[in-house]
């Protein structure tokens, strides 16, 4: 599948008569309060791109999980007992949260992954190339093995998870190799040298973003560090930051990251996030933004995306924080990792809800003005694509 960069426009789809439809902002947000829509991709990088540049966005690679999500528990269950789960919502993971979460902002986003030639596969490949416009070209589909699979349970905003998977006939590095030249590339660091496909990338102009995984055996080595020479932006949760610099606080953790990469950012969930973005000189700590959380499931990923987005289009770093909180905290009201991941009709409702003239927020407001010039001014809402409890339900 070749890169799709002739998508819907703003204004929506087609009426039958032909005429496209125009609600009144008012006729669009109370439609948006009641059904969980996504909206069609922004592409917010319009007036910077140039013919001669690359036309990929973001480059991606790695496993995609067919993901089963529980919600609503009350706990996770005990040995030998049964319990209930309110809500179910079944959609790809792994780099698919990325990916989905910075297509659905208007970035072109590829991926290199390795798909399964099962039911699981043929729903992710489906729902990543042609419902969630991602270039799939560099990606294969193997026969005879099947999808990854992960069972989420999300309770009292934690979560469990379950997984069972194995490695890929086809190594996924070596699909990465085909993987078009991008503006930015994402990995999630280890230990090991960053991969090959995200270097060649770099020496093409790419600017590298990483994060870094948990460390189970809690080691927290400092080779992991040693790989930022590689990228341009490092964005760990405070807990990592903290333990892979052996320091105190997150301040302290974000200074020592910043003596090794351009742009350091240290995510601390609820209290917010801060910055220093040592390329334009700016340094920024924000607020967090808490709402309601069903599933937590790929929120990191969105804030990833959302500071990617925000970065490609030279916003100041205070904004690409806050935007990137807001992504985030909108995508845990919704099922799953990556069809939780907001698109910009979610922007659209959640700023008229905060502008609207009961009930609004003057301090959200003046914090997130930005959102006036960037949300399109004729958005109309896409159909269904959030997480289903099943697939192929007839």
């Amino acid at each position: 599948m070749a890169a799709n960069t002739d998508r819907p426009g703003q204004a929506g789809p087609e009426q039958p008569d032909g005429e496209a439809s125009r609600p009144t902002t008012d006729e669009r947000t109370s439609k948006l309060e009641s059904t969980p829509l996504v909206g069609e991709p922004h592409d917010v990088l319009a007036a910077a791109r140039e013919p001669e540049g690359p036309a990929i966005d973001l480059a991606l690679s790695g496993t995609v999980f067919f993901d089963i999500v529980l919600t609503g528990l009350a706990a996770p269950p005990a040995g030998g007992t049964e319990v209930g789960a309110e809500g179910m919502g079944s959609c790809p993971g792994g780099v698919a949260n990325l990916a989905v979460a910075a297509a659905r902002l208007g970035l072109r986003t590829a991926v290199a992954a390795a798909f399964g030639e099962d039911v699981y596969g043929d729903f992710c490949w489906e729902t990543l190339g042609r419902q969630e416009y991602v270039d799939l070209s560099a990606s294969e589909r193997i026969p005879h093995w099947h999808s990854p699979f992960t069972v989420s349970l999300a309770y009292r905003g934690d979560r469990s998870m379950v997984t069972h998977e194995h490695p890929s006939p086809v190594p996924v590095d070596r699909l990465a190799r085909a993987l078009p030249q991008a503006r930015a590339a994402f990995v999630s660091l280890d230990a090991t040298e960053a991969p090959e496909w995200a270097l060649r990338q770099t020496e093409g102009g790419a600017r590298l973003f990483a994060d870094v995984g948990w460390d189970d055996s809690q080691e927290w080595s400092p080779a992991v560090l040693d790989q930022l020479r590689h990228c341009h932006a490092f964005m760990p949760n405070a807990i990592e930051a903290m333990s892979y610099t052996r320091t105190g606080s997150p301040a302290s953790a974000l200074s020592a990251l910043a003596e090794r990469v351009p742009v350091a950012v240290v995510t601390d969930g609820p209290r917010g996030a801060l910055a220093v973005d040592q390329t334009t000189g700016e340094s920024a700590e924000v607020e967090g933004l808490v709402l309601d959380a069903i599933d937590t499931t790929g929120a990191g990923d969105v804030f990833g995306a959302s500071f990617i987005v925000g970065t490609l289009a030279g916003w100041p770093l205070a904004q690409r924080l806050r935007f990137a909180n807001l992504c985030a905290a909108l995508s845990v009201q919704h099922t799953g990792g990556s069809l939780s991941a907001p698109g910009w009709a979610d922007l659209a409702a959640w700023w008229g809800r905060v502008n609207a003239p009961s009930g609004g927020d003057p301090q959200l407001i003046e914090r997130y003005g930005f959102l006036t010039d960037l949300i399109p001014p004729q958005w109309i809402p896409t159909e269904l694509r959030r997480a289903s409890a099943t697939i192929g339900l007839r």
